[in-house]
């Protein structure tokens, strides 16, 4: 995966996206929650989306879970 990079996402009620750049979010595949490096002073709380945006793209997104911000990891 290359690096993330900041996202415009608009989100639905349950927190899942409906929007990736403009990009009509078609289904959400997967989504999981990734806690690491908890015993350090900065630890990653994220939350991950692999989408199927209209026209048939794939994207991995991700909402930091400490500022809930969005990034794209792939896409």
């Amino acid at each position: 995966l290359g690096e993330p990079r900041p996202a415009a996402v608009r989100a639905g009620p349950g927190g899942a996206p409906v929007a990736l750049d403009r990009a009509a979010v078609e289904a959400v595949v997967e989504d999981w929650v990734v806690e690491d490096r908890w015993w350090t002073g900065r630890p990653l709380r994220r939350r991950y989306f692999e989408l199927v945006l209209e026209g048939g793209h794939n994207a991995v997104v991700f909402r930091d879970l400490t500022d809930g911000r969005w990034y794209v990891q792939r896409g």
